[in-house]
């Protein structure tokens, strides 16, 4: 009985081992197709990328995600509104599989977390009120009251123009920075005169100003560094795949002229974004 044990334990055991290396492997992509359902994480009040109408999520990035998830057959997509100051905790908490809402890729966020390639510019211009005057470029932000979203990395890039263009040049910086819970409080503020002007990416105020002309100017150019969006994942290697599945699929969308297509929808205009890889972050 010996024998016979000791001659059975190893075929027993060599049998297990296909079995247990595939479980090893799995990791959370597979995990999704298997339970059938993907969790996602959108902050819905950032037009025209995110935005609810008539009760449902639209926008680019929807419709970006929507041509991705085609190839997750199978795979029910519960897309959750979340707000922005909620959403990168929640995806470090595993409260959801991934964060599809739009991302300035930043050093600090770059270092918790894994980026795709980028789905548009997020280059940061300045918002004022139709016809004043006082401001005609970005230097002009020296001594005025300034708006942007909590949390946004917009402020950051205002801080580093404020210190490395505006004290040197101007002889001060911004007078104050007031930070809403979110770009539409801001817009609301500067229409109401309790700021002078807003600080956005160019892409989301250019179809503002093209609805609201009669109360909002961009001035050009924007400042600050090239900066772009991305969507983000977990930077675990249970997260890697589901990352760069998400990362071929905004690939394959730029690559084929379906990502332009996309962008010329919901921004009036299109837009060249890196394909082969994630850019280098802003700090």
């Amino acid at each position: 009985m010996k024998t016979l044990k000791k001659f059975v334990s190893p075929i027993l055991m060599a049998s297990f081992l296909p079995l247990a290396a595939g479980l090893a492997q799995a990791d959370l992509l597979d995990e999704i197709k298997e339970r059938g359902e993907i969790v996602i994480a959108t902050e819905a009040r950032y037009a025209p990328f995110e935005m609810i109408e008539d009760g449902k999520i639209v926008g680019l990035g929807k419709d970006i995600l929507d041509e991705i998830v085609k190839e997750l057959p199978g795979v029910e997509v519960k897309q959750l509104d979340v707000p922005f100051q909620g959403i990168l905790p929640g995806l470090a908490s595993g409260r959801f599989d991934f964060v599809a809402t739009s991302l300035t890729i930043t050093k600090e966020r770059a270092e918790q977390f894994a980026f795709t390639v980028p789905f548009s510019t997020a280059s940061v211009a300045v918002l004022k009120r139709s016809g004043d005057e006082r401001i005609q470029s970005a230097e002009d932000m020296a001594g005025l009251v300034i708006g942007s979203q909590s949390g946004a990395p917009q402020i950051d890039v205002l801080r580093a123009y404020e210190e490395e263009v505006l004290v040197p040049e101007r002889g001060e910086g911004v007078k104050e920075i007031k930070a809403f819970m979110d770009y539409g409080e801001a817009y609301a503020a500067l229409a109401s005169r309790r700021v002078d002007a807003v600080v956005q990416s160019l892409p989301n105020l250019s179809p503002l100003v093209r609805e609201r002309a009669d109360i909002f100017e961009i001035v050009q150019p924007p400042f600050g560094p090239a900066t772009y969006y991305a969507w983000a994942g977990r930077d675990d290697e249970d997260s890697a795949s589901l990352v760069q599945f998400f990362s071929d699929g905004i690939a394959r969308l730029n690559r084929s002229g379906k990502l332009a297509e996309l962008q010329k929808k919901w921004l009036g205009f299109e837009m060249t974004v890196p394909s082969d890889e994630v850019p280098a972050p802003i700090n």
